[in-house]
């Protein structure tokens, strides 16, 4: 049976309980993640204080924040030009990744000839390459740009790549049929298919940027004026002074996460309009 409208009595029901199902869902998503982290800060505060464990062995919350307020003037410039170097490499290897990815997209044996060499960059450790850059490179911070390109720059390449020979092949037909030069199939269609994969791409060369540089700067081990948060990290070590180590590494995971974050905005901003990955569903 229904009802005077026509619609059968339980379905406004179901639709609150949706409703409400996907309230919860939303409050969760944010919720869940703090309550954890709350959890497990407690659970370390009561653990240092229940055992009596030396700060220099491990510090409590509570010493790390106290360094970090206290240390600030100290790592906030580290920051900087961890964050520096991390942006500039990110920036390098989107445009360098994307104009390859292109080109490779235009000629198979441009793809076929530097292909094998751009996967060889990638499984070879950095840390093995970065010795022999700053050798070779005499500029401290070109030499850890150099090294956070290198861990950043293949996963923009290979999306894009897979991107934009993702194309559907009925539609590069069509562009053909109708007398669609390379270039006009490249911007028109090619490009657009193409972007959900850079942008899975750039998410993650965002973070590896960033453990490019760290790791590159562990490896410079140069101090002084123009030294990142890895090099302030190991200066705490052989200091001893632990809770400045915890808020350098803090401050690290921090930097990830906002990175993270922006790109995934960016990613949302871009693709919530029109592609499946990103379109609202009502069921």
């Amino acid at each position: 049976m229904t009802g005077l409208s026509g619609q059968a009595p339980g379905l406004d029901v179901a639709e609150r309980r949706k409703a409400r199902r996907a309230r919860i869902e939303r409050w969760a998503r944010w919720l869940l993640p703090v309550v954890v982290m709350a959890a497990t800060i407690a659970l370390w505060q009561w653990y240092v204080v229940a055992y009596k464990v030396p700060h220099y062995i491990l510090p409590g919350p509570d010493r790390v924040v106290d360094a970090l307020v206290r240390d600030w003037p100290l790592l906030w410039p580290a920051l900087l030009v961890t964050l520096q170097i991390t942006l500039g490499a990110l920036v390098v290897a989107t445009i360098g990744g994307v104009g390859l990815a292109v080109l490779f997209a235009q000629s198979k044996w441009v793809e076929m000839s530097f292909f094998p060499y751009a996967v060889i960059l990638q499984v070879t450790p950095v840390i093995v390459i970065a010795p022999l850059i700053f050798i070779y490179v005499p500029s401290k911070i070109i030499g850890l740009l150099i090294c956070a390109w290198i861990v950043a720059f293949f996963p923009i390449l290979s999306n894009t790549t897979l991107g934009l020979n993702s194309a559907d092949h009925n539609l590069r037909n069509l562009f053909q049929l109708y007398g669609a030069t390379r270039w006009q199939t490249l911007r028109y269609l090619r490009l657009p298919a193409a972007l959900p994969y850079f942008l899975g791409g750039l998410r993650i060369a965002g973070g590896l940027s960033l453990i490019g540089a760290i790791v590159a700067e562990f490896v410079a081990g140069t101090g002084g004026v123009g030294s990142g948060l890895a090099f302030k990290i190991l200066e705490a070590s052989y200091r001893l002074n632990i809770p400045r180590m915890f808020a350098a590494i803090l401050l690290i995971s921090l930097t990830g996460i906002i990175i993270f974050a922006v790109l995934s905005l960016v990613t949302h901003l871009l693709l919530r309009n029109w592609h499946e990955s990103a379109v609202k569903r009502d069921g």
